[in-house]
């Protein structure tokens, strides 16, 4: 089983796991601006900018990930294969293509 070395990663998978952290950020204030003191219309603007920008740096983020991660968290989300067990990251692309 290989190791995760984040050194040998370009720049373009660290800034889509960046992006895809930081859109993790508005997501979370989508849960906090309904308890705050604010206009009713505010809080719809608000809460509007932020599932905007969490829906675009997710996506950003993915792109540059590329389809490889995007297959392979697929295959991890599904809930079909949640009680099946284990595969390797190469035996995971070889059953999806």
């Amino acid at each position: 089983m290989s190791t995760f070395n984040w050194k040998e990663k370009n720049w373009k998978f660290k800034l889509g796991i960046v992006l895809i952290l930081f859109s993790l950020i508005f997501f979370a204030l989508l849960l906090v601006f309904p308890f705050l003191d604010i206009t009713g219309p505010l809080k719809i603007t608000l809460t509007s900018i932020s599932f905007i920008l969490a829906e675009v740096t997710f996506y950003t983020g993915g792109f540059l990930l590329g389809k490889e991660i995007f297959k392979k968290y697929k295959y991890w989300f599904n809930p079909i294969n949640w009680f099946k067990s284990k595969k390797e990251p190469n035996e995971v692309y070889n059953e999806m293509d």
